[in-house]
């Protein structure tokens, strides 16, 4: 049984994460902390967990989590995570962090979107960027693992077919993404009042994403293929759990739209969170973020716009499974040489 403990027990993606270990076959759940909720049970966090695993959330020390865990989930703030990680590197035998403390290796680059988040010398090159389907073999026995934002798993995955499998060269990709309050975390704020959310399309960040930068940065080391420009405008919408990013994407390269849905099906083949879809296959036009909620599948669609002379492609998924603490945990899985989808089996909920 491997131990695992949880630190930032108390939000939005630590109550995933004690969902989704609780009910996995080979973790025990051995430590939840978080200095703000400690004595706290979880189900007084999160009632959906109205559960007694013996544990309440406790303040966190170093010396508690080496003791008790194999492996830590940290579902901090940045600069929490960089202070933690440093300390529990070589003390704990695997530390996934679930935030952007790690996720852009380039320094000047993790400087200016994660300022706050100071990271020891050489730390972050230690780190393995954790998409199991993108670098699997690299995951397994790694020591340190960061997990990629909600954005930039959807990004990622919906891009590597064309830069990854075919070896395309992106003139230019420009992202629309869309995602629910949940993404905000449980601080509150005025815009994310019911009020000022309920209905709305909220262009929070209108000209650049952190994530379209951690994007950009792991592809730029992700040969062969190449990306020039890749921009980003993301809008907070009504809905609470899902996102959906739009990637229109220009290239000099040849394209043949038959090769690219059969490149996309060839290249996710063996990998059974990415579902490969047709926009016109179901009741509804897919990928759509109601049809993966509460399930650890990204939905990803290609398209070419032979008129408009650009690709289009759509990846949806729930920001806080797929998006967050169920890549963790598939992640701990490739980790631990445990089959990817142990204890990720879960499908889809619709409606929500």
């Amino acid at each position: 049984m491997i131990r695992v403990g949880i630190v930032g027990a108390s939000g939005f993606t630590g109550g995933e994460l004690i969902r989704l270990v609780n009910q996995h076959p080979e973790f025990k759940l051995t430590f939840l902390g978080g200095n703000s909720s400690a004595g706290k049970r979880p189900a007084q966090l999160h009632p959906g967990l109205r559960l007694d695993l013996g544990l309440t959330i406790e303040p966190v020390t170093a010396e508690a989590i080496a003791e008790r865990c194999d492996v830590v989930f940290l579902a901090t703030p940045a600069p929490v995570s960089a202070e933690l990680a440093a300390l529990l590197a070589d003390r704990v035998e695997c530390v996934i962090d679930l935030s952007g403390a790690f996720r852009i290796r380039t320094p000047e680059l993790h400087e200016r979107w994660y300022p706050k988040a100071r990271r020891g010398t050489g730390l972050a090159d230690r780190f393995v960027y954790g998409v199991p389907e993108l670098v699997g073999d690299q995951l397994v026995g790694a020591p340190l693992i960061s997990v990629p934002g909600c954005y930039a798993t959807a990004i990622t995955l919906g891009l590597a077919p064309l830069t990854l499998g075919l070896g395309l060269d992106l003139k230019t990709v420009v992202i629309d993404g869309k995602s629910g309050s949940s993404g905000g975390g449980v601080q509150l704020r005025v815009p994310d009042l019911h009020p000022l959310r309920n209905g709305a399309i909220a262009p929070y960040a209108p000209t650049g994403h952190r994530h379209a930068a951690e994007v950009g940065d792991f592809l730029e080391r992700s040969k062969p293929g190449s990306v020039g420009s890749l921009t980003m405008s993301a809008y907070g919408v009504s809905h609470v759990r899902g996102l959906l990013a739009s990637a229109y994407v220009f290239t000099d390269d040849e394209v043949d739209g038959r090769e690219l849905q059969r490149a996309y099906l060839r290249f996710y083949k063996e990998h059974r969170f990415v579902r490969v879809r047709r926009n016109t296959e179901t009741l509804i036009p897919v990928p759509d973020p109601q049809a993966v909620l509460g399930s650890n599948y990204c939905d990803v669609t290609v398209l070419h716009d032979e008129e408009g002379g650009r690709i289009v492609v759509l990846a949806a998924l729930d920001n806080l499974v797929k998006g967050a603490a169920g890549q963790a945990v598939q992640a701990a899985n490739k980790r631990f040489t445990l089959p990817e989808e142990t204890g990720l089996t879960m499908q889809p909920v619709m409606p929500a």
